[in-house]
């Protein structure tokens, strides 16, 4: 198994290569200098973006993703961040699950996927 991702404060890893299968932990829209972005379509790219660089790092890509679960705190923003899901995500779309809840962190958004990695089908 390879680890992937940043060492973190808390007891996880930010995503995990297991032969050619890539596994990502919720990713959440907080920065590198710990400033979260306002408004659920640029948490929801940040977050996009911290998936595509671990995925990147794992050898595998956007396009490689087979499924996403996704948390959102307001299904008010289910519509804005629906907008910003799919431009990410131009062709096959991944298996998806979305819930409503309470997030650890002050957030509005978090996803965690699966991917593949290897030669492509």
């Amino acid at each position: 198994m390879q680890r992937l991702g940043p060492d973190k404060p808390i007891p996880l890893s930010p995503g995990i290569v297991a032969g050619d299968t890539v596994y990502l932990s919720g990713q959440v829209p907080i920065a590198a200098d710990g400033s979260i972005p306002e408004g659920i379509e640029a948490q929801t790219a940040l977050v996009l973006d911290q998936i595509e660089a671990l995925l990147a790092e794992a050898g595998s890509g956007m396009d490689r993703v087979v499924k996403c679960t996704v948390f959102l705190t307001d299904k008010a923003d289910f519509a804005g961040f629906n907008a910003a899901y799919a431009a990410r995500f131009p062709g096959m779309k991944p298996a998806r699950s979305t819930i409503v809840c309470d997030l650890v962190v002050p957030v509005k958004v978090e996803i965690e996927c699966i991917a593949l990695r290897g030669p492509r089908a």
